[in-house]
């Protein structure tokens, strides 16, 4: 059983992978036959992952996965605004905004 992490915007488990220029991809745990990723597990056990193309298809040893940024719903969310600075500063805080702008 694969070890699995869970996604921290949708908070569904996940799959890490290592694609072909060792970058990281999560992908969703359960083979799906519209995924675009080809994974497999090496001789060390590290899950590989890359896509598969016309000149290296898909192999036997290979399962299709779809990567979980094109499922998750939690994706596309606007961040959470940021608060407006106070307009009177609490006691012992500094503006250095002044400052800032006279060095550069």
């Amino acid at each position: 059983m694969p070890r699995l992490s869970i996604c921290a915007d949708c908070r569904r488990e996940v799959l890490w992978t290592v694609t072909d220029a060792g970058k990281r991809l999560a992908v969703d745990p359960e083979p799906n036959p519209d995924g675009n990723t080809a994974v497999h597990r090496d001789g060390t056990g590290t899950r590989r992952s890359r896509r598969p193309s016309e000149e290296l298809p898909l192999m036997g040893w290979e399962r299709l996965h779809m990567p979980h940024f094109a499922t998750c719903p939690g994706r596309g969310r606007s961040p959470a605004p940021v608060p407006a600075r106070p307009t009177v500063l609490p006691p012992g805080v500094s503006d250095l905004s002044a400052y800032r702008r006279r060095r550069s």
